[in-house]
């Protein structure tokens, strides 16, 4: 697999990152703007947003955490040569799962949907792991 093919899941899941940081940052400002929320109330952390900004907001910390593992994976999958066709499939059945995630998040926010979407990716993740640490191990 070239390097473009195994970080292009990389980069789409970034974007939605970034997508959802600026979706945010554009609510909360919106909610200071609007006097729905004071700086005073939010100064020092306090989760005081309004419902919508803070789910959203959520929404984008939610991706510093599965995706991690996706993350530490590629970074050791790509320089010891075992980033094959498996897991660059995986890697974008994931990042689907990332943004099947992300969708149900921020719009319906139906935790029993969420919860399967994100249950998915958790699965992806492991299958992807378990696959690497094998052919590691094995020395296949």
């Amino acid at each position: 697999m070239t390097v473009r093919m195994v970080l292009l899941p990389i980069f789409v899941q970034i974007g939605l990152t970034f997508a959802l940081l600026f979706w945010m940052a554009g609510a909360r400002r919106q909610a200071l703007v609007g006097g729905e929320t004071k700086i005073r109330d939010i100064v020092l952390g306090q989760p005081n947003w309004p419902a919508r900004a803070t789910q959203i907001g959520n929404c984008f910390r939610n991706q510093f955490e599965l995706p991690l593992l996706l993350y530490g994976l590629i970074a050791l999958a790509l320089p010891l040569r075992h980033a094959d066709l498996f897991i660059v499939a995986m890697a974008w059945v994931f990042v689907v799962t990332r943004f099947v995630h992300a969708g149900i998040f921020v719009g319906s926010n139906d935790l029993r949907r969420r919860s399967l979407a994100w249950f998915a990716g958790a699965l992806v993740l492991l299958a992807m792991w378990l696959y690497f640490a094998l052919k590691i191990l094995l020395l296949i």
